[in-house]
């Protein structure tokens, strides 16, 4: 039986803090996250790793801002300084849906309650604490804070903002995964230097005398202004390039951003972690269970990755819609084979274990222990995707010690199986090798995955059918998926497996028109599926996708792009993701003829006849340009 104290969790009230003693915590994190006490969680990771260094450290989850403030002072004062997280997610994407509509829920809150946060907590908290205690420094960390530490598009505000470090009143943003980070600045602040002097630690962001970038200048990159920006979209564009260039290399560039009449400086990221680190944080003494304060209350988000294990960080997929890469970076860092194992043993040991582990995973689950063949030509690489256009001669895609790690969690007592609930990349694992020997393991490891691992659906990611559009995305293209799908049948006839393929599709992706939506619904319908899994692309800050979405240009090549943006032309394209149900035959039917394109209505509707006069509108033959299946189309 897990049977944990009070005591064995960070102190979240100042009777808790009574109890282990203290008068007062070194640190303080406010968090909008529920604190549960698990690797998958922020807080808790920094508290725990600050924690094993000695600091006295405590958190405050979901602090009510709207009341007279009691939650914010009643830890009193900080010895070192308060940290603040909006949580696991952008507070926006929690907050609402792809067409701006309130979300009635909160997967990180106690059962699901919606309003336990407000709208960017990174600025809500932060202007809180600095009102309370002006003298005591604000570290803001964590997603939100990340993902907009320089000038972003926010999509629920429909405009160009500032760095986040410019609305809120934080003295200094940990941007990426912050545990040395947070080490490095502890240390520092213990040792009596002011926040205002140091500048010098990687992942930080800050405010700085603008003549330091005369310093800097053989080091450093300085964006267009953020005045500029919101005068041409065409730098806004320019400048995010730099930006995403430096957050994928081994060792990055400064970057330095005026907003009005003060010069914001972001540190380059820290070298990949070793082994040895990505182990002492995930090896650190979690319960791996919510705080007893909420009284056996469901999170939902932990519900979700209770048994769940974490493999690596990181991700080169570089996909045009994800943030990973601006977070974690692109390289991959990997605990050892001997720390997964016992994390699965401690699962185990949980006492609502029923002998599932719901994911061997990570940000893409088969990357794990990948990399560069040769560490020197990654270290002067600067491409965001070691996948696109195509995968990189240098990667060593090597699936070998994947599929060791799959069957020695399996082979443990108490373990019936593992499953792999993170987004597998079938192109990673179909991609050429450098060998027959690395060619076998691969197709062992997909053999592997589908017989052993899989609870009966597979859930993979080709997003869309559209080469076009795929190359927007940074996305294979769709010929791979039949491929794979080829693959996936065969290894279930051979083990007598009945199971399903669950494809994940994007529309309103920029590059995607209505037609890419309505030929994506043929296709998909001549593979009998009836979609399930599918979204409308919301732009989130730091991502291609999005800035495209914002400027109308792409960053890389300086080109125009087509993004449905009005909740019409939105609607327009999701709609043919159900054109199997019965009520949206009329519409679909509707749209397609406005768009001149009866092969289509005949291809998702066989026997559909046209009236005469839609007949004798369509007389004309088919240009090469909206045929299906041309190629000038599949680029």
């Amino acid at each position: 039986m897990n049977m944990y104290k009070k005591t064995d969790f960070l102190p979240t009230t100042a009777d808790e803090m009574k109890m282990l003693g203290w008068d007062k915590a070194d640190i303080i994190i406010f968090s909008g996250d529920a604190y549960v006490d698990h690797p998958s969680f922020g807080a808790a990771v920094i508290g725990r790793t600050l924690q094993k260094a000695g600091y006295k450290v405590a958190i405050v989850p979901q602090p009510n801002w709207r009341d007279d403030l009691r939650d914010f002072k009643k830890l009193g004062r900080p010895r070192l300084f308060f940290g603040v997280s909006a949580g696991a997610m952008d507070s926006m994407v929690n907050h609402y849906t792809a067409n701006r509509r309130l979300r009635h829920d909160d997967a990180y809150t106690p059962g699901g309650k919606h309003g336990m946060r407000p709208d960017y907590p990174t600025i809500v908290y932060s202007k809180i604490l600095k009102d309370l205690f002006p003298d005591v420094p604000v570290i803001a960390g964590g997603i939100e804070a990340s993902l907009r530490r320089v000038a972003h598009y926010d999509y629920w505000a429909d405009r160009l903002r500032p760095s986040i470090l410019v609305d809120s009143s934080a003295d200094m943003i940990s941007y990426g995964m912050g545990e040395k980070t947070m080490l490095a600045l502890a240390e520092r602040l213990k040792n009596g230097e002011k926040i205002s002097d140091i500048s010098d630690i990687p992942q930080t962001v800050f405010f700085t005398n603008p003549k330091i970038t005369e310093i800097h200048k053989d080091n450093s990159i300085i964006l267009h202004c953020f005045e500029d920006c919101l005068k041409d979209k065409r730098k806004q564009a320019q400048n995010f390039r730099h930006v995403e260039e430096e957050s994928n290399k081994w060792t990055g560039k400064i970057i330095f951003q005026a907003t009005g009449d003060k010069m914001i400086q972001i540190n380059p990221m820290w070298q990949p972690m070793s082994q040895g680190e990505i182990d002492a944080s995930f090896d650190l003494p979690f319960t791996r269970i919510p705080h007893p304060r909420y009284k056996g209350k469901i999170i939902p988000a932990y519900d979700m990755i209770r048994h769940s294990i974490c493999m690596h960080r990181g991700c080169f997929g570089g996909c045009a819609f994800c943030t990973i890469s601006a977070h974690q970076g692109k390289f991959i860092a990997s605990r050892s084979k001997e720390s997964i194992l016992k994390e699965a043993k401690q699962v185990t040991q949980m006492e609502d274990f029923k002998g599932y582990i719901s994911d061997l995973g990570g940000p893409s689950a088969n990357m794990y222990a990948m990399g560069g063949k040769n560490k020197d030509a990654c270290k002067k690489c600067v491409r965001p995707s070691c996948l696109h256009p195509k995968p990189c001669p240098n990667l060593d895609n090597d699936h070998s010690p994947l599929t060791d790690i799959y069957k020695s969690v399996d082979a443990l007592p108490g373990v019936k199986k593992s499953f792999i609930g993170s987004g597998v990349r079938y192109d990673l694992a179909m991609a050429p090798t450098d060998s027959p020997d690395k060619t076998r393991a691969n197709a062992e490891y997909l053999e592997e995955l589908i017989a052993n691992h899989v609870s009966g659906r597979l859930k993979v990611a080709p997003e869309h059918t559209s080469d076009k559009v795929l190359n927007c995305m940074r996305k294979p293209s769709f010929k791979l998926f039949y491929d794979f799908k080829k693959i996936f049948d065969n290894v279930n006839r051979k083990h007598g497996l009945n199971q399903q393929l669950i494809p994940y599709f994007i529309s309103s992706h920029p590059a995607c028109r209505e037609t890419d939506m309505a030929e994506l619904a043929c296709i998909t319908k001549g593979l009998n599926f009836h979609l399930e899994q599918v979204q409308d692309f919301t732009p989130t800050p730091m991502t291609v996708a999005s800035e495209i979405y914002y400027t109308g240009i792409h960053p890389y090549t300086g080109e125009k792009v087509f993004t449905a943006s009005t909740e019409k032309e939105k609607l327009a394209q999701r709609q043919f993701f159900f054109w199997y149900k019965p009520d949206m035959k009329a519409q679909i039917t509707d749209e397609l003829r406005r768009l001149h394109r009866p092969d289509l209505i005949s291809a998702l509707y066989p026997g559909y006849h046209p009236t005469e006069r839609h007949n004798s509108n369509n007389k004309k033959k088919l240009t090469n340009s909206n045929k299906p299946n041309n190629k000038k189309t599949r680029k």
